[in-house]
C-alpha cells in the first residue's frame, strides 16, 4: 500500500446566495451596530445644538465628538486580543454593553465636562463593536460569497448618513438634546437580546490565554489617538505651526514608528499583526480604504456646510438634500456584492471609482446658484460609485486569509479608513479656510469649496490606478474529484 499526504481542502466555492445562518448573523449584528452608527452621524448636525444648550463655546462643544472618535480609533486595535480571551459572543455582548451604559450616562450627563468623559465610554464600546462586526461575519461565511457578504456589512453604513443628520435635526428641534444619546438605548437592547440568543456559543479558548501585547498597545492606540487628534486640530486657527497640531501629530508619528519597528519584531505576537500587510490584497485594499475614506468623509463634511453656509440652509434641510448620495449607496449594494463575487474586486473597483470621480468633478465647478436639483443627481451617482467601491474595496482585504487572520484584518481596515478619513477632513477644511479667508459673498465662498471639492477629486482620482493590484476574478473551485493519483 502506498503512503499518501493528505492535500488541503480547496476553498469553499462560492454558492450564488449567503448562507442563511450568514444572513441571520449579519442581522443580529447589524442591529446592534445602527446604534453605533447614528450616533455617530446624528452627533454631526448636532454640535452646534449643543453648545448652545449647555451653554459652552464650540470649540468645548467639538469635544463631543473628539473625544469619541480617539476613543474609538484607541480601541480598535486590541480585538485580537481581546476576542482570543473572552470569545466572540462575549466580547460583542461585552461591548454593546459598554455601548449602552455610556449612552444611559451620556443622557444623564450634566456639565459638558461629563458629556465629554462618558462619551469615551461610548467610543470604546462602538470601536470594538465595528472591527468585531466584520470579524464575527468574515469568519462565519468561510471565505465564500465575500461580495454579497459585504454588501450585507454596509448596510449600517448607508443607512447612517442618510437617516442619521435628518434624525439629528428632528430631535433637536421637537425635544431636549438627551433625546440624541437616549434613540441609542432600543437599538442596543434589541442587539442584545438578539446576540444572546443568535450569536453561536464561544469555542473554548485557547489554553494558555495568549497574553496581552503590552508593549504593542502604549505604542499603537496612545500613536493613533494623537494623529488623529492632531489631524482634527489642522483646521484650528493656527494652521499647521500650531503647537496643537505639531505636538501630537510628531509624537503620534513616532509612537507609530516605534510600534512598526517593534511589530515587525514580534510578527504575531504583536497587537496588530503587520505582516499580513505582506498578503497584496490586504496591501492594496488598506491604501484604497484610505484614500476612498479621505474622500468620503471629507466630502460629507464640506457638503451640509455648503448648503448653510452658502445658500442659507439649515442643518435640518441640509441634511435632506443629502439623502440621495446615501440612497444611490443603498441600492448599490446588491449588484456591487454579486459582480464582486463573479468578476473580482478589481474590475468593480475600476468601475466603481470612475463613476466617483466623474461625480466629484462637478462640485468643482459649483457656485451660490447652482441647482440643488443638479446637485442632487450628481449626489445619488457618487453615491451609487462610492458605495460599490467600498464593497469592493473592504472584501478585498479578506481575500485568501485564513480565520485567525480575519481579526487583525478586520482592525487594519478599520484603523486605515479612520486615519484617511481624518485626513481627508483636515486637509479639504484646511483648503477651504484658506481658500476663502476674507470672502464675505457668496460668490466668494462659494469659490473656496470648489477649490476644496478639486482636492477631494484628487484623493478619488490617486486611488483608481491602485485598483489594478486587487484580485481579479476569482478561480473556479473544481465540483468533482479529480482522476489523478494522490502523490506518494
Amino acid at each position: 500500500m502506498h503512503a499518501t499526504t493528505a492535500k488541503p481542502p480547496p476553498p469553499p466555492a462560492a454558492s450564488g446566495r449567503v448562507d442563511p445562518a450568514v444572513r441571520r448573523l449579519t442581522i443580529t449584528l447589524i442591529i446592534g451596530a445602527l446604534a453605533v452608527i447614528f450616533d455617530t452621524t446624528i452627533m454631526s448636525v448636532a454640535t452646534g445644538g449643543l453648545a448652545g444648550r449647555l451653554h459652552t463655546s464650540l470649540t468645548t462643544a467639538q469635544w463631543v465628538t473628539t473625544a469619541y472618535l480617539l476613543a474609538l480609533s484607541a480601541a480598535m486595535p486590541t480585538l485580537g486580543w481581546a476576542q482570543a480571551v473572552l470569545g466572540g459572543k462575549r466580547l460583542w455582548i461585552t461591548a454593546l454593553g459598554l455601548f449602552f451604559l455610556g449612552s444611559l450616562l451620556c443622557a444623564a450627563a450634566w456639565d459638558i465636562r461629563s458629556l465629554i468623559a462618558f462619551r469615551v465610554v461610548q467610543g470604546v464600546g462602538g470601536g470594538i463593536m465595528m472591527v468585531l462586526m466584520t470579524t464575527l461575519i468574515m469568519q462565519a461565511a468561510q471565505g465564500r460569497d465575500i461580495g454579497r457578504v459585504m454588501s450585507l456589512i454596509t448596510v449600517p453604513t448607508a443607512l447612517g448618513p442618510v437617516l442619521g443628520p435628518v434624525l439629528g435635526g428632528v430631535l433637536l428641534h421637537l425635544g431636549d438634546w438627551r433625546w440624541i444619546f437616549l434613540f441609542n438605548i432600543p437599538f442596543c437592547l434589541l442587539g442584545g437580546y438578539l446576540a444572546w440568543r443568535d450569536l453561536p456559543a464561544d469555542q473554548s479558548r485557547p489554553v494558555p490565554r495568549p497574553r496581552l501585547d503590552a508593549v504593542g498597545m502604549l505604542l499603537l492606540s496612545p500613536g493613533l489617538a494623537a494623529v488623529i487628534y492632531g489631524l482634527t486640530q489642522l483646521a484650528g486657527p493656527g494652521g499647521s505651526t500650531a503647537l496643537t497640531v505639531a505636538l501630537p501629530l510628531a509624537g503620534g508619528l513616532a509612537l507609530l514608528l516605534g510600534y512598526v519597528w517593534w511589530a515587525l519584531r514580534r510578527g504575531p505576537r504583536a497587537m496588530l499583526d503587520l505582516r499580513l500587510l505582506r498578503h497584496r490584497s490586504l496591501a492594496s485594499s488598506s491604501a484604497l480604504v484610505f484614500l476612498s475614506g479621505a474622500a468620503l468623509y471629507g466630502t460629507m463634511l464640506l457638503l451640509p456646510l455648503y448648503w448653510q453656509q452658502v445658500r442659507g440652509q439649515s442643518a435640518l434641510d441640509a441634511a435632506l438634500l443629502l439623502i440621495p448620495q446615501g440612497v444611490g449607496t443603498l441600492l448599490s449594494r446588491t449588484l456591487a456584492g454579486r459582480y464582486m463575487d463573479r468578476f473580482g474586486s478589481r474590475p468593480v473597483a475600476l468601475v466603481s471609482l470612475a463613476a466617483a470621480l466623474a461625480a466629484t468633478v462637478p462640485f468643482g465647478f459649483i457656485t451660490a446658484s447652482t441647482s440643488d436639483l443638479m446637485l442632487m443627481a450628481v449626489l445619488f451617482v457618487r453615491g451609487l460609485g462610492l458605495g460599490a467601491a467600498m464593497i469592493a474595496i473592504m472584501g478585498a482585504a479578506f481575500v485568501g486569509l485564513g480565520r485567525e487572520q480575519i481579526p487583525a484584518a478586520s482592525s487594519i481596515s478599520r484603523v486605515t479608513q479612520q486615519v484617511g478619513g481624518s485626513v481627508g477632513v483636515a486637509v479639504l477644511v484646511m483648503i477651504l479656510q484658506r481658500a476663502s479667508s476674507g470672502a464675505h459673498s457668496p460668490a466668494a465662498l462659494a469659490s473656496g469649496f470648489a477649490d476644496a471639492f478639486w482636492w477631494s477629486a484628487a484623493f478619488t482620482a490617486a486611488a483608481i490606478p491602485l485598483c489594478l493590484l486587487l484580485p481579479g476574478r476569482p478561480n473556479p473551485q473544481p465540483t468533482t474529484p479529480t482522476d489523478e493519483h494522490p502523490p506518494a
